[in-house]
């Protein structure tokens, strides 16, 4: 099972949204956490939409430098009615949509918002006279509303270049026949025909090889890779040689371009704790402010000597536009999302922003082997038949057996019977950590570690015990069959990501492997591992893992297997391969790297405490420059002026910090 996601209805991206054609149109602002728009999901963009987004703001702001021109040379027609209607025509051009909003939202009980703070303050600006100053405040909040649109489109940048990828027509060979068809019609078991140049449309098997392929846009890496009949290709992927075959193994909703996808979406709807505590903290302190404006009218009547209604109204009103929340409310949420678009462009997927928080705050690594450390490419080096039986027939079983599992072992034994491996299995079971059991050609056989044939009772010699590489036990109806060998390698950047680990404050990492122990102490070793663990069970995993949870660590898992799906959903952050990672892992884990390389861990924690950095200036910067002008205020010492520039300009200030995130290099 995928971890449950609760997204919350904050302008959540809906997955029919998700086609280059909508993230290409003009559209409102979802920023998780400031959705301008009511319960009920009606939308507010302000009335800003396609070429009116400047038409009007611009009508507005240039009503309003006419208006103060005629004020600041005394022009003797610009005065009482004349002067009310040429302000009121600069202030609904840019005031409407904002006041529809305000009223719109009432009678879902979304009464404390921003819409309110700027319709109350700029209608009373109107009613004492102050014009000019009810116009600026939202004109200006316009304009801020405008460069949040922008910053926001930037951070969906990732999600549009990942929709660009996926092909919108794909070449069928059906009975002999070449059809062009929509991806959606295709079935796994059809053959496709990709061409030098095309797109992968769907997951599949190459029948035929060697073929070269683009994986940049779906892995973030730009060396092409070669594949090999046989071997696995993505949608995504960008053929660069001649023309190939691909036997289609997935349909279009259940490829890993598709999942990506619907990950992302769900990402937006998970929100950190500081943006859950930010939302919290709004919903409270907007009523409270509305309290304390009313309260600087009221109460200065019973204390002021000298009480002027019209300066203390004032004075609120200054107090409600500075205290707008909209620096908070939006760029916080724009700075998860703009580590997570960050992070996607590497390589990594987020499901959420609370996992960038925790990526942060680890303090314990617990790796798998096979696939995620090493290579998982592995080749036969070795096959020992039983006395008695041949070495083509013993391979014939297996490889016919072993084509039904997933695992890299498995594949290699495929990879080396070659054709003998079409053979028909009927009964197949996977026993986790184990292995396999099928019926092949009217033998049962038996495929897997020396674990699987004690578990149906199999004797079995007691050199297999002694082998120290990755070793395939074969038993065939009841009786031990013989064994092949294969052997694995570490990844490139293995001992590098281990030493950059310990440097960036991992204070823990731990390998645990199904391996034999022996081969997983010497990986161990040759990396730089001081603790390791072999020949475990999925349960066995669990149980280090709680241990580690239960001594106080913070700790991430990083798996690629079907079995790992367990441990995968247990830790604080559970980090799955999504190359040659199982569906079952990938859907499970919080965090999927697209690339299959463990450096990204190490790429991941800096993109996590890049964003947090940018997080937090944006919140002291609001409170600090909003808590200041709040006290100047409510003191007679700022005007509306300044209250625009402690609501829109901090929150202009906040936006553009947390676009640096998309701008940094990681």
């Amino acid at each position: 099972m995928a971890k449950q996601v609760h997204p919350e209805s904050v302008g959540t991206l809906r997955r029919e949204q998700l086609t280059p054609e909508a993230a290409a149109a003009p559209q409102g602002h979802d920023v998780p956490g400031h959705n301008h728009g009511t319960d009920d999901g009606h939308s507010h963009d302000h009335g800003l939409s396609g070429a009116n987004r400047y038409r009007w703001p611009g009508l507005s702001l240039v009503l309003l430098l006419s208006g103060l021109a005629l004020d600041y040379y005394h022009v003797g027609f610009f005065t009482g009615f004349v002067r009310l209607v040429w302000y009121g025509a600069a202030f609904l051009p840019v005031g409407w949509q904002v006041l529809k909003a305000a009223v719109l939202s009432i009678p879902s009980g979304n009464v404390f918002n921003e819409f309110l703070l700027m319709s109350l303050a700029t209608l009373g600006a109107f009613a004492i006279g102050e014009y000019p100053e009810g116009v600026a405040v939202m004109l200006f909040y316009t304009v801020g509303e405008l460069f949040q649109d922008a910053a926001v489109n930037r951070a969906k940048r990732s999600i549009r270049a990942l929709l660009e990828i996926q092909a919108t027509e794909v070449t069928v060979v059906r009975d002999g026949q070449s059809l062009v068809l929509d991806p959606r019609q295709v079935q796994p078991g059809d053959t496709i025909e990709v061409r030098p140049g095309e797109k992968v449309a769907l997951d599949g098997t190459l029948t035929q090889g060697p073929a070269s392929f683009n994986t940049a846009a779906l892995t973030g890496e730009s060396v092409p890779q070669t594949k090999q009949t046989g071997e696995v290709v993505l949608a995504g992927m960008i053929n660069q040689d001649s023309l190939v075959r691909v036997l289609v193994t997935a349909a279009y909703q259940d490829t890993k371009l598709a999942r990506m996808l619907a990950m992302v979406q769900d990402a937006v709807g998970r929100k950190a704790k500081t943006q859950q505590f930010i939302t919290k903290f709004a919903r409270v302190y907007t009523p409270i402010v509305v309290a304390l404006a009313a309260l600087l009218v009221l109460v200065p009547y019973f204390v002021v000597d000298d009480y002027v209604f019209r300066t203390w109204l004032y004075r609120a009103l200054v107090f409600l536009v500075i205290s707008c929340p909209c620096a908070l409310v939006i760029s916080i949420p724009l700075g998860y999302f703009g580590g997570i678009g960050a992070a996607s462009r590497a390589g990594i997927l987020f499901k959420g922003s609370n996992f960038l928080d925790v990526m942060r705050e680890l303090d314990t690594v617990v790796l798998d082997k096979t696939g995620t450390l090493t290579q998982g490419v592995f080749a036969v080096q070795q096959v020992q038949p039983a006395p008695g039986l041949e070495a083509a027939w013993l391979l014939r079983l297996a490889g016919a057996l072993e084509t039904k599992s997933t695992h890299p072992i498995a594949r290699a034994v495929v990879l080396h019977v070659g054709a003998a491996a079409g053979v028909p299995v009927e009964s197949v079971e996977e026993i986790a950590g184990h292995g396999l059991r099928g019926r092949v050609e009217g033998h049962d056989v038996l495929a897997g570690n020396a674990k699987l044939l004690s578990r149906f009772s199999v004797a079995y010699p007691p050199e297999v015990d002694e082998v120290d590489d990755s070793i395939v036990v074969v038993a065939i109806d009841g009786q031990y069959a013989g064994y092949l060998t294969v052997a694995d390698a570490p990844k490139a950047d293995a001992e590098q990501t281990v030493r950059a680990l310990r440097a960036d404050g991992i204070t823990k990492i731990v390998m645990l492997s199904g391996d034999k122990d022996s081969i997983t102490q010497r990986v161990a070793t040759e990396l730089g591992i001081a603790e390791a663990h072999g020949g475990l069970l999925p349960e066995d995993k669990a149980r280090y893992v709680q241990q580690y949870k239960e001594a106080g660590h913070k700790l991430a898992f990083v798996g690629d297997g079907v079995n790992d799906a367990p441990v995968v959903a247990l830790a604080d952050v559970g980090i799955a391969m999504g190359g040659l990672g199982s569906d079952a892992t990938i859907e499970t884990a919080d965090v999927v790297i697209q690339t299959d390389q463990p450096g990204k861990i190490v790429t991941a924690r800096r993109i996590a405490r890049a964003t947090h950095t940018v997080v937090w200036q944006n919140i002291w910067l609001a409170f600090v420059v909003k808590a200041v002008v709040l006290v100047l205020g409510a003191g007679g010492l700022a005007t509306m002026w300044e209250a625009v520039f402690a609501d829109v300009g901090v929150a202009l200030l906040a936006i553009l910090n947390a676009v640096r995130i998309q701008r940094m290099r990681f």
